[in-house]
């Protein structure tokens, strides 16, 4: 090979074999590293649970898209779509992966020549010495040079990079997904957290209502001299009544607060966002759990975490290739001419082409270091990929076994309501007619309130829970949404 400085004539016949020779390598090059294949977890057949739940009603598939719709509640429909577009963690996680896609087309170009234009120019003047001084005429040089250079892939480095950042896009896709599906599950559980309290809020006025008639009673019966209406009495039911107002105050700091974490979920400041207070519960979706296998597709945080097992796969690939010789080449063609003028005349024009080869001979174990580190990040990862799963049949189990004795407990405590508000009429009417002292009528009356606060609480629970059941079903997601960065 004939080459003159960088510039010059270079024999085409001999550069022509070698540069197949390099290209067809770089074609046929192999990947280096292991190939990725989805580890195996142990799944079983169905829910240990589902045996003894039953849905409310019956329904063919698990929810699908607006999954809130099955609350039937107009504030949790009106403020679930915000929830995607201004909550700010989602926004967040929006950004990681917007970021990862661009770390994909990083990678991906990486497998493309680099191409550069250099451009110059100077004006010098020489002279000579002389007995009338030292004259000379100026020069102008100018030299306009494209550059190309190109480190070939024949490793599989590149490739396997860019795996890598695919995976991980997915997996910041993913992530994003579940994201949403938890800011949008704590909206609906914040909601329903509200909706107690205005429940909780009208069952005291009920109770203040009550509790005043009940005084109105007990100061009637001490006016007109009854025994068992002494004025102690008349202090007791007083203080029962004032009690009970204070409590109905109390009660609005827990929904204040509910209020301003709803509007903080959905990227509002809390005083840009007025809930109107509400006499009615959301209502108790069915919800079909299908089998244990399905979430393996339906969490997006199993995808997550399956995704980066494929991205710490890749990147042992990536350290295996620092074992290998890196090949590149470079090229360069232009024009180049003393004085500036006809610079882009064929008569100027130069060009060369290179080929340089590096390996590293020794680094005192680097690579070998580098490589267990990747290995061992990818075991590290298929470890929380299984621990994700199993904590993902756990959370279902604990959502239908929880669904399954609050329904029980619910079943018991409508009938304790309804025979506490029963035992609470026969007790007033009996101290009206002076068969019993007032302690039997405030005990009833407590007993009561205890019951009826306790069955709107399970029912809040009951409504937390399907809320819970859904978002760890994946409240139908599906992993084939996920998008591939390299189309």
């Amino acid at each position: 090979m004939e080459q003159r400085s960088g510039y010059g004539k270079l024999n085409k016949s001999a550069v022509k074999p070698w540069l197949i020779v390099m290209l067809t390598g770089m074609l046929t090059a192999c990947l280096v590293g292991p190939d990725y294949h989805r580890p195996t977890v142990s799944v079983a057949a169905g829910y240990k649970e589902l045996a003894g739940w039953t849905a409310a009603s019956p329904a063919d598939a698990a929810p699908k898209g607006d999954w809130w719709t099955d609350f039937h509640d107009p504030l949790i429909d009106r403020l679930e779509p915000m929830v995607a577009v201004s909550n700010q963690t989602v926004r967040q996680n929006f950004a990681n992966y917007q970021q990862a896609l661009a770390e994909v087309k990083v990678a991906r170009s990486e497998l493309f020549p680099t191409i550069g234009l250099t451009g110059s120019a100077s004006r010098s003047a020489g002279g000579s010495a002389g007995t009338s001084g030292t004259t000379g005429r100026a020069v102008n040089t100018g030299a306009l040079e494209g550059t190309a250079s190109w480190t070939l892939d024949v490793w599989g480095q590149v490739r396997r990079l860019i795996q890598e950042n695919a995976a991980t896009a997915q997996a910041d896709e993913a992530t994003l997904a579940n994201a949403t599906l938890s800011e949008q599950a704590l909206l609906a559980t914040t909601v329903i957290e509200l909706r107690l309290s205005d429940a909780e809020i009208d069952l005291e006025r009920q109770t203040v209502d009550a509790y005043r008639v009940t005084l109105a009673i007990v100061e009637k019966q001490a006016a007109a001299g009854v025994t068992l209406a002494p004025p102690s009495v008349v202090i007791t039911a007083r203080v029962a009544l004032e009690t009970a107002q204070a409590s109905l105050i109390s009660f609005g700091v827990a929904r204040a607060q509910y209020a301003h974490a709803i509007a903080v979920l959905v990227g509002k400041n809390p005083e840009e966002l007025d809930i109107a207070h509400s006499t009615e519960m959301p209502t108790l979706p069915a919800v079909p759990a299908g089998v244990p296998s399905t979430l393996l597709q339906r969490r997006p945080d199993i995808a997550a975490a399956e995704r980066i097992m494929a991205s710490q796969n890749a990147a042992v690939g990536v350290a295996v290739a620092a074992y290998y010789p890196t090949l590149s080449l470079s090229g360069a063609a232009g024009f180049t001419q003393t004085p500036l003028a006809g610079l882009l005349n064929a008569a100027n024009h130069v060009w060369s082409i290179g080929a340089a080869g590096t390996e590293t001979v020794f680094d005192f174990g680097k690579r070998h270091a580098q490589v267990e580190a990747a290995k061992a990040a990818y075991e590290a990862a298929v470890a929380s990929y299984r621990g994700t799963v199993l904590a993902a049949f756990e959370a279902v189990e604990n959502d239908l076994s929880g669904l399954r004795i609050l329904a029980e407990q619910a079943d018991a405590l409508d009938i304790a309501v309804r025979d506490a508000t029963r035992g609470t009429q026969i007790a007033l009417a009996e101290f009206q007619a002076g068969t019993v002292d007032y302690t039997i009528v405030a005990a009833a009356q407590e007993t009561q309130l205890a019951d009826q606060q306790s069955a709107l609480l399970v029912r809040e629970n009951r409504l937390a829970d399907a809320v819970s059941l859904i978002a760890d079903l994946g409240g139908g997601w599906s992993d084939d949404k996920l998008h591939d960065p390299l189309k």
